[in-house]
């Protein structure tokens, strides 16, 4: 028998960033339905084009989405929450995107999107199912077995995907307080069992179950909800074949749940538990298939191919052939699509990396090697052993100077002088704000305009002096603006500044960047992580000049803004062959720098943003304590060069904080501001049990949302901040950056805030 190989799943985006491009255009009225839905079927087309030329057996299916996979399962098994007017049936793609992203003026009128928050331990966002006591269930679309059914028609086989429902339930939350959303199981099951018969009608073999919940800690309740599950998923098709998927980490203590479901093969993410095959193959049942996640679908880093080969022979001659499949170690999703795209990229550093479709490559030759013997490959085998070698050795990886000053950095530089209290004196005295003061979180409309100027410098065509003139003409009118309406403390827009991490980034040595190197991290945003190749440090001051400029235009305090270190490392491509709170010292250093350069600057207050602070957290809690030991020091290590009088701010966004807000108050920033806009409040329940000491900034505005919060809205969402946090602790912003939203948009909705902070002050009078 030949070793099948295998993909969980393969980019959506589309080499291009077609997709990015077609529902823009659909969103926008500039296309039809019609186009948007013929422009997903050639991407799907064309993914599985790709695979099958390079020799995949077993392809995906149901693997792409117009928004996000989980919205897909709401929508298929009618999880729609009933502010959107849905009264059964097929679910157009009118509603399907007002969940997504809300409406302004659409169906429905004026309605918000569904909450949205990290998808595990990555930088992908999904929209978080909602649930009430009375939910029921039926089947609302059929798009696993339609698009099954796509594929077949073009002359390929494929294996269905779909998100496995007790993952699936687990990621619901419910306005109903009190309701567990394992207790609608059975309710549940039906619709995947419906959903399997359709499958196996139309041929299907083999379906791939998503349950990543199972690298989660997990109390018995849920364990036995996987049991109930399968055993009722096993009898509903007893043709089909179902590989149970897990990814993201180890089985760890849910092996035994595992190995006992009724499925027939079961995938572990190898790359994140390379130790847990032996435990594995010790206790699976010997017809279960293994499905070994080999290939690291998180990281661009090129597989050393002879080293992996070592591993596995002995497995296949353990276990035989027709018992295993070699795949990546979860969705390719997390990839970019294709390294041939690129150019200019060091070709040292080129010659190290793997985008998706060469893992694809990579999975490929790992099949041959083992069906017809090392001697097919040799080639591929030598040059992969070659690029190991080469980047094992290469000098621009290491910088001895940089490693000193990590080893030489002492307790005492991740510690402000003086404890918040003292520091809170110094800071209002300093700033003299009014109660509820108001700010945005950093950034400000990126128009075409600004996007064409910077594409034009880009190119040569708009010269460095005119690109400057016009990016300080555009910062002085958003100076002015903000004065007008009446915020407290001003941003400068961060006009000149492509990405929150690129920008820093490409200042920084031990990054580089690609062109076409573009993962999703939810609907149509889409990110271009860097990778981090090499020892970091900061070459010059980045950002110190804006500020500067900015500051010098307006009496009101102007925040410097920086992404923080956790940030940095988490939104990149990180080097593997060293520990990430190593590389993330670095990083911090590298930003003192820049924070005490700000300082000298007449900057005081700056803003080092965490978003990823959250996202960074291991899956497992016996690992927290290391992490957020590191991550909370290295943000100190990054801030606490300034004075007591220089106020300190972050921001986090789309996170659960309830279960760290320990540790993040130990980051000791002057002010926190968080997402809190989509969940009504609802993340502020973690300052109820927790009492964090220092200030706040609780989002108003959901800036992801194409509507216009009215003064009435914010004011009453202040008034529940009230309700939890004291009034002089509360800062009053958007819940994120405003790059992505328009000018027509922001201005209404800023000047509402504004109001809206005037409301409330007179109200405490």
């Amino acid at each position: 028998m030949s070793i099948i190989t295998s993909t969980l799943g393969f980019p959506r985006i589309g080499p291009r960033r077609e997709l990015k491009a077609t529902l823009e255009n659909y969103w926008s009225g500039k296309s039809t339905a019609a186009t948007l839905l013929d422009d997903a079927r050639a991407l799907r087309a064309a993914a599985w084009a790709r695979q099958h030329a390079a020799g995949i057996t077993h392809i995906p299916s149901n693997d792409f989405s117009l928004y996000d996979h989980i919205l897909d399962t709401s929508t298929m098994v009618g999880a729609i929450p009933g502010l959107y007017g849905w009264s059964g049936g097929a679910v157009s793609l009118d509603s399907y995107f007002a969940m997504a992203r809300g409406t302004r003026g659409r169906i429905g009128g004026d309605l918000p999107a569904m909450e949205m928050t990290k998808w595990f331990d990555t930088n992908y966002h999904f929209m978080v199912p909602e649930f009430a006591r009375d939910q029921t269930f039926s089947l609302s679309s059929t798009k696993p077995v339609d698009e099954f059914l796509e594929a077949k028609g073009l002359g390929y086989h494929t294996r269905p995907v779909v998100v496995g429902p007790v993952t699936y339930l687990l990621l619901g939350k419910s306005r109903d307080a009190g309701l567990d959303p394992l207790s609608l199981l059975p309710g549940l099951l039906p619709v995947y069992a419906e959903v399997l018969r359709r499958l196996a009608a139309a041929g299907a073999d083999w379906v791939q179950i998503d349950e990543p919940a199972l690298v989660l800690d997990l109390d018995e309740e849920t364990r036995q909800a996987f049991r109930t599950a399968y055993a009722a998923l096993a009898q509903a098709a007893p043709g089909i074949k179902l590989l149970l998927t897990t990814y993201f980490g180890g089985l760890g203590d849910n092996l035994d749940t595992a190995l006992g479901l009724p499925v027939a093969g079961l995938h572990l993410d190898l790359t994140r538990a390379p130790g847990e095959i032996e435990r594995v193959i010790a206790k699976a049942p010997a017809d279960l298939v293994l499905s070994l996640g080999l290939i690291d679908g998180r990281n661009v880093w090129r597989a050393d191919l002879p080293a992996l080969l070592d591993r596995i022979e002995p497995l296949v001659a353990r276990r035989g052939a027709d018992r295993l499949i070699l795949a990546p170690s979860c969705s390719l999703l997390h990839a970019p699509v294709d390294l041939r795209q690129e150019s200019g990229l060091d070709p040292d550093l080129q010659s190290w990396l793997a985008f998706a479709a060469q893992k694809v490559e990579e999975l490929t030759i790992l099949g041959r090697a083992l069906n017809e013997g090392r001697g097919a490959v040799a080639a591929a085998l030598d040059e992969s052993a070659r690029a190991a070698a080469a980047r094992k050795t290469s000098p621009k990886i290491h910088d001895p100077s940089v490693r000193a000053r990590m080893i030489a950095a002492t307790p005492e530089m991740s510690r402000r002088q003086a404890p918040f209290a003292a520091r809170r004196t110094l800071q209002h005295q300093r700033l003299a704000l009014p109660s509820f003061p108001t700010t945005t979180i950093g950034s400000f409309p990126q128009t075409q305009e600004v996007r064409k100027a910077r594409a034009a410098n880009a190119k040569g065509s708009m010269s460095d002096a005119s690109y400057a003139a016009y990016l300080r003409q555009e910062t002085a009118a958003a100076v002015h603006w903000q004065e007008e309406i009446g915020l407290d403390v001003l941003v400068h827009g961060e006009f000149e500044r492509n990405d929150m991490v690129q920008y820093f980034g490409e200042q920084l040595s031990g990054y580089a960047f690609t062109k076409h190197g573009w993962v999703q991290s939810y609907g149509s945003r889409y990110v271009r992580p860097p990778v981090i190749y090499g020892d970091v440090s900061r070459p010059h001051p980045m950002s110190v000049e804006w500020s500067a400029y900015a500051q010098s235009l307006t009496a009101r305090p102007m925040k410097g803004m920086l992404t923080g270190p956790v940030t940095m490392l988490q939104w990149s491509f990180v080097r593997n062959d060293q520990p990430r709170a190593d590389t993330c010292r670095q990083i911090a250093l590298a930003l003192r720098d820049e924070v005490v350069d700000l300082e000298k600057a007449g900057i005081r207050i700056i803003q080092v943003d965490e978003p990823a602070f959250r996202e960074g957290l291991p899956l497992r809690k016996a690992a927290w304590p290391a992490y957020l030991g590191w991550a909370a020091e290295c943000f100190r290590l990054a801030v606490s060069g300034v004075r007591d009088d220089t106020q300190i701010h972050t921001h986090m966004c789309y996170s659960e904080f309830n279960d760290i807000i320990a540790a993040i108050g130990t980051m000791d920033a002057d002010v926190i501001s968080i997402e809190t806009a989509r969940s009504k409040m609802e993340l502020l329940q973690a300052f109820t049990a927790y009492h964090y000491p220092n200030e706040i900034g609780p989002g108003v505005y959901d800036i992801h949302a194409p509507r216009l919060p009215s003064v009435e809205e914010m004011t009453d969402l202040l008034a529940k901040a009230e309700l939890t946090l004291a009034a002089g602790q509360i800062w009053v912003n958007p819940d994120c950056g405003l790059k992505t939203r328009t000018w027509e948009e922001v201005r209404p909705a800023l000047a509402n805030m504004v109001e809206a902070a005037k409301r409330i002050r007179a109200a405490i009078r």
